[in-house]
């Protein structure tokens, strides 16, 4: 009796751990709608299930804490705009090419929510460790993924720049700069910053 229970209990758990897996990521892009609605300091468990049409303990299944549930949300948002970003330098034409690639996808684009999320985080995470970690470790990957772009030129002799780590470091800080002006402060428009950053990528990679 104890081996059939067993048995059963058994098909019955894997149906529910492949259901639960299976909605792993909906989560996550639930959380993220949620957070662009009422921002990131205000979202509540409560919320992401009821917009899932789940029990709260179902989201906890996953995350033990709310703040685990953002940090995870904040990771895959990046993760989702890194495969983006990767994608499009892949189909570039030259070096040149490539690093205004990774630039342009690091950028606001469409409704720009991507970026509302970043400052959002940003704010917050002076004082929430937890997301303050996030985004140190996905700024990282972005900035790598400059630095790598900015290297392949260098190294194909098709960009010259002395100092491809200092480089990448002055692009991505002028595009963080230029994106919360445009998103946040609107106090300038987005062919503004696209013609400042395709000057900047000039004079950084001896291009002018």
């Amino acid at each position: 009796m104890n081996g059939a229970t067993t048995g059963a209990g058994g098909s019955l758990g894997g149906r529910t751990r492949r259901r639960v897996e299976v909605r792993l990521d909906e989560i996550l892009n639930v959380t993220l709608a949620e957070i662009e609605r009422v921002g990131l300091a205000s979202v509540r468990v409560s919320d992401v299930a009821q917009a899932l049409g789940v029990s709260t303990g179902l989201v906890f299944y996953h995350f033990n804490t709310r703040d685990e549930l953002v940090a995870q949300a904040f990771s895959h948002a990046v993760e989702l705009d890194l495969v983006r970003m990767r994608k499009a330098a892949a189909k570039a034409h030259d070096a040149a090419a490539r690093v205004r690639a990774v630039l342009r996808t690091s950028g606001p684009t469409g409704s720009a929510a991507g970026w509302r999320l970043w400052v959002d985080g940003w704010a917050l995470a002076q004082r929430e460790p937890h997301v303050a970690a996030e985004l140190r470790r996905l700024a990282g990957e972005y900035r790598a993924e400059l630095q790598a772009a900015i290297e392949a030129g260098v190294a194909a002799g098709d960009l010259r720049c002395p100092d491809p780590a200092s480089s990448a470091a002055r692009l991505g800080a002028l595009l963080d700069g230029m994106s919360v002006a445009v998103t946040v402060q609107r106090s300038m428009t987005r062919k503004q910053l696209r013609q400042w950053m395709e000057e900047a990528v000039d004079r950084e990679l001896g291009l002018g």
